[in-house]
Order: structure tokens, then sequence, then C-alpha cells
């Protein structure tokens, strides 16, 4: 029986951590729920109680991707207390190793481009998540006293994003191996446009 360190999965935690590692090998629509019931250890039936429909399951296992996702601001803040830039850049190297160490890309980018109908309940899950991160981004930005945050953050945004995608069409050992060098680049052009922004500032009061 599959466990963690709290011991023995539950029927619907076993069925999750099954559905992500199937749905990461052969995508959500490339797997069916007999498969996943089974290397789960148990069956449709139980599934169907868990889960009504295979969508539900599907934004199941994104609500869960979403949730590793929230700990890693929790750890963040945790490491490096009241130090907003230092939690920039350790978010950038663990970006960094993620795309490194992940031949698969992020689950919720595979997930969304497979799910084409706009108004799919998983693809919900999957907008909001991803905005939550970026607007968490763009907040530690301006703590860290960034002049242009929201840019900065956007920026950051989408090397992670792009990153990924360049990582499985053509290898980690491709364009995204610069992630961090292209990054630590982009935080120092925009963290030095910070002070001339306050002596400007300074200035039109003093006029």
């Amino acid at each position: 029986m599959e466990t963690d360190d709290s011991g023995p999965l539950r029927p619907r935690e076993r069925i999750i951590r099954t559905a992500r590692e199937l749905f990461r090998r052969h995508g959500v629509r490339g797997v069916g729920v007999d498969a996943i019931a089974e290397q789960a250890g148990t069956n449709k039936m139980t599934l169907y109680r868990h889960f009504g429909s295979k969508d539900d399951l599907i934004v199941a296992c994104m609500r869960d991707v979403a949730l590793e996702g929230d700990q890693i601001w929790i750890d963040l803040e945790s490491a490096h207390p009241g130090d907003p830039l230092a939690q920039l850049h350790v978010w950038l190297r663990e970006a960094a190793e993620c795309v490194v160490g992940d031949s698969r890309g992020c689950d919720m980018a595979n997930a969304a481009v497979e799910l084409a109908e706009t108004d799919h309940p998983a693809r919900h899950v999957i907008e909001e998540c991803k905005t939550a991160h970026r607007n968490a981004l763009a907040k530690l930005c301006r703590e860290a006293g960034i002049a242009k945050a929201e840019l900065l953050a956007d920026s950051l945004w989408l090397l992670l994003e792009g990153a990924q995608v360049s990582s499985q069409s053509i290898g980690a050992a491709g364009p995204s191996a610069h992630l961090i060098a292209i990054g630590e680049a982009m935080i120092a052009a925009y963290a030095q446009q910070a002070p001339k922004a306050k002596t400007k500032a300074r200035a039109a009061v003093s006029a």
C-alpha cells in the first residue's frame, strides 16, 4: 500500500497521487479511469464515489498541484523572513531547479493545452492558481523595492513559463539552462531603477 510520512494513504489521496503521475506521463486525455483505478489499487466504483467524473478528478489533481505551489511562498518567507529581495533570488533558483529537474514541464500548463474547452472547470482552477502565483511574485517584487514591480514580475513569469516549454522541446541544455543568469540580470536591471525613481521624486518635491 502506498504511504507518505504520515502513514498509508487514504483511497482519495491515493487516487489523486496516481492520477497525477499518470497524467504527467500520458496527459490528461491519454489515460482513462480504468487505468487510474487499477494503478491506484482500487476500482472504478470507489473512484467515482470520490470523484463524480474524470473531469472532477482532473480538477482535484489541479487543486492538489495548487496547494503544493502555495507552500513555496510559505517556505520562502520562513527561510528569509523580512528579506523579500533574498526571497526573490531564492524563488528564481528554485524555479530553475524545477525546470532542469523535470523534463515534463508544468502539470498545469500541460493540462491547459489539452483541455481545449475554455469552460472546463479545471481551466478555471489553473487560471486562478497561475494568476495568484503571478500576483504573489509581483507582491514580492514590490516589497523588494523594485520600481516597476509589475513589469519585472511579468518578465520573470514569462521567463519561467518559456523555460519550461524550451526544456520540454529541446532539453535542459538549451536556453532554459540560462534561466538563472537571465533572471538575475532582469532583477538587477529593475533594481537599479529604484534609486533613480526616488531621486526624481525628491527633486520634484524640492522644486
